[in-house]
């Protein structure tokens, strides 16, 4: 494998690789992960892979390349679902699929929402999802507006849980403590925020995006003039979604990337 930087016109100044793609992406995401996005830089990238920092240019051309392949790395460590006969369902799996990697790299979530991926290495989940509205018979307009609605609550729903100082290590503890300042601050003048509030505390994240997709998918499933899937309605409307086990917490060092 060779890679370069260079122009076409350079092409003789190509030189052999010491790394694949896939190697620099995994090791990126590595520090991202343990250490936050203040410690990813392509000295720090170098050092963790034994080499010099200009061997990184073969790969990436600065600071925003490198950005993009740690979101790359994100959406390429989706784990997909098998497709099934039921489309509507395949949406929520893989809608439930992208928001659980999301969660599972905290330090790296601004960067899916800010960076464009650097190849298609990323493109999969993207790819799933259109396929799957694909067969519900929506029209093209109708199937780009669910497209960038699902993709919407989930990114959304990643960034709400970054949202705000981080007071624990827990994300279920700490949105129970925001939950618990923001009802205390607006009890006297803002009562029906103070209610819900209330309500967010007594939720999980998990139970709150569950019921939020299936809202969406069933305005989604109202402008489909495809074949009905072959499942009882209630088994969508079901919010008990497992929280994914061992999510890594939030490095604090990140805070500042995040504001």
């Amino acid at each position: 494998m060779y890679v370069s930087s260079h122009s076409r016109e350079e092409d003789d100044l190509v030189v052999p690789a010491r790394f694949t793609v896939a190697e620099v992406r995994a090791q990126a995401i590595r520090i991202v992960d343990h250490d936050g996005l203040n410690a990813l830089s392509m000295r720090s990238l170098a050092t963790a892979l034994g080499t010099g920092p200009m061997t990184l240019y073969n790969y990436v051309k600065g600071r925003d390349e490198l950005e993009g392949l740690v979101a790359e790395a994100v959406l390429d460590d989706v784990e997909l679902p098998p497709s099934s006969d039921d489309w509507l369902a395949d949406v929520k799996s893989i809608a439930t699929a992208v928001w659980e990697t999301m969660r599972a790299h905290p330090n790296a979530v601004p960067l899916v929402l800010t960076r464009r991926t650097v190849s298609d290495a990323g493109y999969a989940p993207a790819e799933r999802l259109i396929e799957a509205l694909g067969r519900g018979g929506l029209a093209a307009h109708d199937q780009l507006a669910a497209f960038r609605g699902v993709l919407s609550l989930v990114m959304g729903a990643a960034q709400v849980e970054l949202a705000g100082p981080l007071v624990t290590t827990d994300r279920e503890q700490a949105n129970a403590a925001i939950a618990a300042h923001i009802s205390r601050l607006a009890a006297n003048e803002h009562p029906h925020m103070a209610a819900l509030a209330h309500t967010s505390r007594k939720s999980t994240m998990a139970a709150d995006f569950g019921s939020a997709l299936d809202m969406l998918l069933t305005g989604i499933e109202a402008r489909s003039t495809g074949p009905q899937p072959p499942r009882k309605k209630q088994a969508r409307r079901n919010t008990d979604h497992p929280v994914p086990k061992q999510l890594p917490t939030l490095n604090p060092s990140s805070a500042e990337a995040r504001e």
